[in-house]
Order: structure tokens, then sequence, then C-alpha cells
């Protein structure tokens, strides 16, 4: 087997033109599949980091508080015992935040927008300052009473700026009007379609706009460290929230708000627990990560195929020339196992250097990308959530390439490999071209 390796090298680098351009081939279509491994990853791993800090947690422990039959809203009473048993039974826990929700209608001097308000204790949200790049104001602001964080394309519609002041307007969980005036502390970039639709304030504002108690708020947000753990740690709140004396609401895997209809129309009052995770209530970023995931797939297929039809036509270019070669080596009594083994090393030898080289190159194109530090086009900002787009590469996906490819390489050169087996010595020697 040694000896067949070492005939396999020289072959290589005896047709140094034909090796150095399948080589090449395999190289190329290595790095483009890290580079877009590392595009898909990226994309994902910055769309769910937005969203899953801006929008909800990776577990969420939300529910709606019903004072009569048909008026739900969505508020968590007692929440401080509730966080405190949370933590205890989810240990896969790496933070938690406490975040009140509302619908409101923001009012300035020139116009007014519906959206809806996400209230935060902004020193204890660790992963918002990552995500909300500021361009006017200081997040620290936010921790004063009756300020507001505004995104770019919101203040532009208000047409208001940092130090600016606006009117919330909603209703009280009792049905009647509330407003409160609060100050622009902040202004952040936008974050794709998220910055349509979501503002933030303290939760004591909006306690105070929504006249809940202190220890109400909307929902707790888990954050656990690894989010392979999310559907053990809801099916395990699934069971142990009841033991603990929550009534829990069936799961809907819908977000919070498309689900007022359906609690109104339900008899119960009081509080009742909605157990859901990121994929329940941001499903347009499921879509969106299953997409890419279709995409990348399709395109790796057509990568293949491309790559196979260059492999099998170059083998079938080499068999050819070399055809005397077979010929003697059969005569002198070199068995067809050893003819097949023998490409086939030669196959496996060059897949191996070109998908470890294309990997390198990839692996160097996505880092030099990264530090670039490179804003992307308003369009993807839209569906990536965020204006700088960092491309991740997984080390077992980049080993997983270089296997596959390797391995299909070597594959694709069993067939013009048997056919240069099955050749008759005589035939072989005689051959001319």
């Amino acid at each position: 087997m040694q000896q067949l390796f070492l005939i396999a090298v020289r072959n290589l680098g005896t047709h140094k033109r034909r090796t150095l351009l399948l080589g090449g081939a395999i190289a190329g279509v290595t790095a483009l599949l890290v580079i877009l491994m590392g595009l898909s990853n990226g994309m994902k791993a910055t769309m769910l980091e937005s969203a899953t800090t801006l929008m909800t947690g990776h577990v969420n422990v939300g529910g709606f508080y019903k004072v009569s039959a048909g008026q739900a809203a969505p508020v968590v009473t007692n929440y401080p015992k509730l966080l405190e048993q949370l933590r205890k039974e989810v240990p896969e826990m790496e933070y938690s935040v406490q975040r009140a929700r509302a619908w409101v209608k923001i009012v300035s001097e020139t116009g007014s927008i519906q959206v809806g308000m996400g209230g935060i204790d902004v020193e204890a949200e660790k992963g918002f300052r990552k995500v909300v790049q500021l361009r006017e104001g200081k997040l620290e602001d936010l921790a004063q009473p009756n300020t507001l964080l505004l995104f770019e394309e919101q203040a532009t519609k208000l047409d208001v700026k940092v130090g600016d002041t606006v009117t919330l307007s909603a209703p009280t969980m009792r049905g009647t009007s509330n407003t409160v005036d609060v100050r622009v502390a902040a202004i952040a970039a936008n974050v794709g379609m998220l910055s349509s639709f979501n503002v933030y304030v303290p939760n004591a504002t909006l306690r105070g706009l929504y006249q809940t108690r202190e220890d109400a708020t909307g929902a707790l947000m888990l954050y656990l460290k690894d989010m392979a753990d999310i559907p053990a740690v809801q099916a395990r709140l699934f069971k142990r929230l009841p033991e603990l004396g929550y009534q829990l609401m069936e799961h809907n895997p819908q977000p919070f708000f498309m689900k007022f209809e359906t609690v109104n129309r339900e008899a119960w009052t009081g509080q009742k627990l909605d157990v859901t995770n990121w994929e329940d209530e941001i499903s347009f970023i499921k879509w969106t990560v299953s997409a890419l995931d279709a995409l990348t797939f399709v395109l790796t297929f057509v990568l293949l195929i491309i790559i196979a039809i260059g492999i099998m036509n170059t083998l079938w270019i080499a068999i050819r020339e070399r055809t005397r070669e077979i010929g003697t080596l059969r005569a002198i009594g070199m068995q067809r196992g050893y003819v097949l083994v023998m490409f086939l090393l030669e196959a496996l030898v060059l897949g191996l250097l070109g998908t470890v080289t294309g990997a390198l190159v990839g692996l160097g194109v996505c880092v030099a990308f990264n530090a670039a530090d490179i804003s992307v086009p308003v369009v993807v900002q839209v569906f990536i959530l965020s204006e700088k787009l960092h491309l991740v590469v997984n080390p077992g996906s980049m080993v997983g390439a270089i296997t596959f490819i390797t391995v299909c390489t070597t594959l694709i050169s069993l067939i013009p490999s048997f056919l240069a087996a099955r050749m008759k010595p005589v035939t072989a020697m005689h051959h001319i071209g």
C-alpha cells in the first residue's frame, strides 16, 4: 500500500499542470463552500442574537392577566417570586431579564406612530448594549424615569432628536386611556424590520403608563448557555410550573400579541402563564433561517456537481494519456485491484491537498471580511437585523467540508479507475494517442 501511495504522489508530481488545475478547482470549490457556510452561519447568528435580545429570550415565560373574562393584558404578576423559582429550575440559564410589554401610540409635534413597547432595566440587559448601536444620546440615560429609546427610522417619522419630548398613549389594564410624556434619551441605528415596531422605555415608565404594580412585568426572558437545551428546558417548565402552583396556557406556537383574541374568548380570570421559545415568538426568523439552510444546501449541491464533472473528466483524460503505462504495469504483473487502488489514492491525495488549501483560503477570506467591519446594504440589513454582518466559521463545519469533498472526490474517481483496472495489457500497450 505504501508503494502504491508513493506511485500516486509521484504521478501527481509528474503531471504538475493537470494536478494544479484540478487541485485548484477543488480548492476553489472548497473555499467557496467554507465562505458560504461562514456567510450562512454568520447571518443566522446575527439574526438570532438581534431578535432574541430585542424581542424574546431563548425561553420566554410570559402570560396574560384578566381582570374580567373579556379583557386580557400581557402581564405577569409577582414576577420576583417566579424568577427565583425559574433560577432554581433552570440551571442551564446564563442570565435572565424581565421586560414589560405594551402597544402604544407615540405622538410628536409633527406626527405619530403605533409601535410595540418594551420596558427594560438597562443595567441588567447584558445583550442589549451589544445589539443596539447608538447614533445619538447615551444608553445609560435610559435608566432615568420617563425616557425613551427610538430607532433612526422612527425618529425620522416623528421628526424628533435627542432631548425632544413626545407623548405615549395607551389603554390601562382596566381599559381607560392614559398618557405619559417622555424625553428622547437615545436614537439607535436601525435593526432591520425590528426597528419599525419596537421602542424601549424604563420598566417603571411602562408600569406607570399601564398603571400596574411594582412586581408586575410582561415576560421573563431566559437566556441559556446553550440553545440546544431549549426543548428540554421548555418541557421541564411545562411539568414543574403547575406543580409549583401556577396555571399554564396550552402551548400555542405563536407570538403573544397574536393570542389576545383567543385569550379574550376564554372564560377564566386571573393569571395564566405562557411558556414559549424564540421560534414561537419570532417565527419569521425561523422561516428565514430555514430558507438560508435550503439555499446553502442547493448551492453546495451545485458546487459538488461541478467538481464531480471536473474530476471525472480530468481522470478520464489522465487514464487516456497513461493507457500504455497501465498496460506496462499490468504486463509486469500488477493486479487489477492494485491499479484501481493506485488511481483512488491519486484522487484521495489530490482531493485532500485541494480541500485543505481551499479551506484555509476560505477561512482567510472570512477573517479578512470580519476585520474590515463592512456595513451591508440596507436591503440585507432588513433580513439580518443588523447593519454589520460577521461571518462565522465553525471548525467542525470546516473539517466536515474537507472530509465531505475529499470523500466525494475519491468516490467520483471510482468509475474511471475501474475502467483503467479492467483494461487488457495487450490492448493498453498498443494504444496510440
